[in-house]
């Protein structure tokens, strides 16, 4: 049980999202501009790291600018957006 890897590898070029019952690790790559458009996750948390590059994070309304090594964490029931600046 459990998840261990090497995050960075797993997330360059992944298309997929490595899911869990109470908290989902998201893996995905991003080109400048683009935008995951905005989700509703009723059934569990959110982890997301930035690993390269910039981008803004809005979560109810509220933008944040996460920059390489930052992490974010969205709450479940949370309106929430993820769109690469860099």
């Amino acid at each position: 049980k459990g998840f261990v890897c090497d995050i960075e590898r797993a997330a360059e070029g992944n298309e997929d999202f490595g899911a869990g019952a109470h908290l989902q690790l998201v893996l995905m790559s991003l080109l400048p501009g683009e935008e995951i458009g905005e989700e509703v996750h009723g059934d569990g948390d959110q982890f997301f790291r930035v690993e390269k590059g910039k981008g803004e994070v809005w979560i109810d309304d509220v933008r944040s600018k996460p920059k390489s090594n930052d992490a974010v964490l969205i709450p479940a029931g949370a309106k929430y957006n993820v769109v690469s600046t860099h």
